[in-house]
């Protein structure tokens, strides 16, 4: 999920460093809080991670699920 960076830090949060691409306007970081939501609920795309915050956000997803350099395989 991501939410605002001024909330108490929980581990693994990843900053989003480029708010702008992300469609967002105020400082925020991708926290790992995994929950389903049904597609009708979401009403538009604000933006997306650039490929150095999405990496950072693929990294602490792995950390958390205990998977090694899962962002580096090969196959």
């Amino acid at each position: 999920m991501i939410t605002s960076a001024d909330n108490p830090p929980w581990p693994l949060d990843v900053p989003i460093t480029n708010l702008e691409a992300a469609g967002l306007s105020h400082p925020s970081v991708v926290r790992m809080k995994l929950f389903t939501l049904d597609e009708r609920l979401v009403l538009r795309a604000a933006g997306s991670l650039m490929p150095q915050d999405a990496g950072r956000v693929t990294e602490a997803l792995a950390e958390l699920l205990g998977i090694a350099s899962w962002s580096r395989r090969d196959g």
